[in-house]
């Protein structure tokens, strides 16, 4: 059996590992905490024993179902007159950044605007406040698909328009 030699590192892997990319700074810049305020569609909803994990709290997933109950308030809503004739939106990238636990019973607020606009797509902003306390922040971003093709088409005029009067303070 030969004995396992070890290579010699050059000289320059001290400096390499001095500046790695996995190094991480000491503290991140934090977010600011959104303001229910800001998000100018509100609905209200409750927090029900089912939705509940083991581990007495509500399941992360349920978070996205309170977001979808704010957005399908606010789309969907035909005295909003948000809608135009052809298109649909379609959700296709959802983040979630979970602040805080929430217990049942409770009665929350869904707050949802939108941040941004693309050329085809845009960015719904949503939050989920108990009692003043932000528990959640989410951006959903949906693209606008033609119902004959099925594809994604260009943000009509039409939508930008309707869809303007809703964004969120800020944005």
């Amino acid at each position: 059996v030969r004995p396992c030699r070890l290579r010699e590192r050059p000289a320059s892997y001290a400096r390499d590992r001095e500046n790695s990319v996995n190094d991480q700074p000491t503290e991140r810049p934090k977010k600011p905490v959104p303001q229910l305020a800001d998000y100018p569609h509100r609905v209200a909803e409750i927090v029900r024993f089912g939705d509940l994990d083991p581990q007495g709290h509500v399941n992360q997933a349920v978070f996205l179902t309170y977001f979808e109950s704010g957005r399908v308030a606010m789309f969907r809503n035909p005295d909003l007159s948000i809608g135009v004739p052809g298109i649909t939106y379609v959700m296709v990238r959802m983040k979630v950044d979970y602040m805080k636990e929430l217990h049942w019973p409770g009665n929350l607020e869904i707050g949802t605007g939108v941040a941004e606009f693309g050329r085809s797509s845009f960015k719904a902003a949503q939050v989920i406040f108990r009692d003043g306390v932000c528990a959640a922040r989410a951006v959903a971003t949906l693209v606008c698909m033609d119902l004959k093709t099925r594809r994604a088409t260009p943000l009509p005029e039409a939508a930008i328009e309707r869809l303007s009067p809703w964004k969120i303070k800020g944005a």
